[in-house]
């Protein structure tokens, strides 16, 4: 049965998104349908196809009252948009349907886990949002919440944990055929942490332990965690609020954290061996994982970061993307990230250049556009004197552009879209540390209308970038401060 709630959303998102142009839309990133779109939810192969749901407030270009999106998709790039899959139509739920996942019943049935969220009055008079974990099951369109919902509370919570942040829960299935989900949590003074939750079937829950803790190491509250495992290791992933940077590891504000351990086998324990940003750029939050049915585990994450959404103009249509999917693989202890190896089949009108050689400004034919996949390799034009700088600028006219730069003797690579047209003092520029010798360094660089990403060295480190610079500003430079050598491959996408 569908509520009103639900279908008067259905019927405004079908109308209102014929609106919005298919040219002021990313093309091969996931924009929202219309209105407003944040985390990524419920991303699952299903029925053949990948699903993927997302945060939602069709109703405007800003956060509020949470549905799900929902999208579909044969190979990570095309997406189909499916009706609106959850509404805040019940008791439980009525103030948001907030972030989670999905998972696959043994009887075929698609099954959703998500956060439902009612305000409270506390005995001051000030509102408090009560957040609880509830279970809808349906056929890849139309869900149905489970009657017993919800079926975790603040009854289930460790002694000290709060109601008011206990969300986003993350289901698998174990090779025994029961389940297990992760939920993201704090204690009194809102250190964050990872709840381990079990059940035999997904409708009934236990509590089985705290996974993982903070310990006031990374921010205060953990959001949008996930657990799984990738090349003989046990990965958990975050989201911390409130961070405070550590070098280069780590950002101020909300950022991501990937934990890479193991499982003591006598106690069950998550054993932590690693730490580190999951992406070093601007604009990117709350990623989730599914597996592919090859056995890929594809990584997605909002491509947007909290402080800069304040500038979003009420006028836009839509607001939110997210990133191009990504390959997780760990190497030497570290976390891996490359595209998705589909992004392949979108490259056309290849142009490549081996053993430029310059200093200061050039650009090369060919070498242009705002839906680009560009792999270079550097290395200095005389090994006796390193250069001292190195930067690509792209999305860029007489007027604007965004950058890549890497200086080799502080091996420092950042991003900066200060001069992408924005005229509101938010971030603008992220630096990373990276791995280098002697000047060499490897960088791929996609650009899809309104966002970068950069791989460095074969994705061991990740900057994410949005930016809305006029689609008319397609030219790309290169920039080098002393003598560098660039071998370059350029497709358009």
């Amino acid at each position: 049965m569908i509520s009103q709630v639900l279908r008067d959303a259905r019927k405004y998102e079908e109308t209102a998104e014929k609106a919005v142009a298919a040219e002021s839309r990313p093309g091969f990133h996931l924009s929202t349908r219309i209105g407003w779109m944040n985390d990524p939810n419920g991303f699952s192969f299903y029925n053949g196809e990948y699903h993927l749901f997302y945060q939602y407030n069709p109703y405007s270009s800003h956060w509020d009252t949470m549905h799900w999106g929902h999208a579909v998709s044969s190979d990570l790039l095309h997406w189909r948009y499916l009706p609106v899959a959850l509404a805040p139509d019940m008791d439980y739920d009525k103030d948001g349907c907030f972030s989670g996942s999905a998972v696959t019943l043994p009887d075929g049935r698609h099954m959703l886990i998500y956060t439902g969220v009612e305000k409270e009055i506390r005995p001051d008079g000030s509102t408090c949002a009560i957040q609880r974990q509830c279970v809808a099951v349906g056929d890849g369109i139309d869900y149905e919440k489970y009657q017993g919902n919800p079926v975790l509370t603040e009854n289930n919570l460790p002694e000290g944990g709060s109601k008011y942040d206990f969300r986003d829960p993350k289901i698998f299935q174990k090779t025994d055929g029961s389940y297990g989900c992760v939920v993201g949590n704090c204690d009194k003074d809102r250190d964050g942490r990872v709840l381990l939750f079990t059940s035999r079937d997904g409708f009934s829950w236990n509590f089985d332990r705290i996974l993982a803790a903070n310990h006031e190491r990374f921010g205060k509250m953990w959001e949008c965690p996930d657990f799984f495992e990738l090349d003989g290791k046990q990965v958990v992933i975050v989201s911390p609020q409130e961070m405070m940077p550590q070098g280069f590891e780590y950002h101020n504000g909300n950022g991501t954290l990937c934990l890479i351990g193991k499982m003591d086998e006598t106690t069950g324990e998550f054993v932590e061996e690693h730490n580190q940003s999951i992406d070093y750029g601007i604009d990117f939050y709350a990623p989730q994982t599914t597996l592919a049915p090859d056995g890929r585990r594809i990584m997605i994450g909002w491509m947007q970061n909290w402080d800069t959404c304040p500038v979003n103009s009420p006028e836009r249509l839509w607001f939110g993307q997210m990133s191009l999917p990504r390959e997780l693989s760990i190497k030497d202890g570290r976390l891996i990230q490359k595209p998705v190896k589909e992004i392949e089949n979108l490259r056309r009108n290849k142009v490549s250049y081996k053993n430029i050689t310059f200093t200061d400004v050039i650009q090369l034919d060919g070498i242009k556009g705002r839906k680009v996949d560009m792999e270079l390799s550097i290395q200095p034009g005389n090994e006796q004197q390193i250069y001292h700088k190195f930067a690509v600028r792209f999305a860029q006219d007489g007027n604007y552009q965004t950058s890549v730069s890497f200086r080799p003797y502080e091996k420092i690579v950042k991003i900066d879209r200060k001069f992408s047209g924005s005229r509101q003092a938010v971030i603008h520029q992220r630096r990373s540390l990276v791995r280098t010798e002697g000047g060499k360094l490897k960088l791929r660089i996609i650009l899809d209308r309104f966002s970068a990403e950069i791989f460095v060295n074969d994705g061991e480190h990740v900057l994410t970038v949005t930016m809305y610079t006029n689609q008319t500003a397609d030219g790309i430079s290169f920039f080098a401060d002393g003598e560098v050598t660039m071998d370059i491959v350029k497709y358009d996408l």
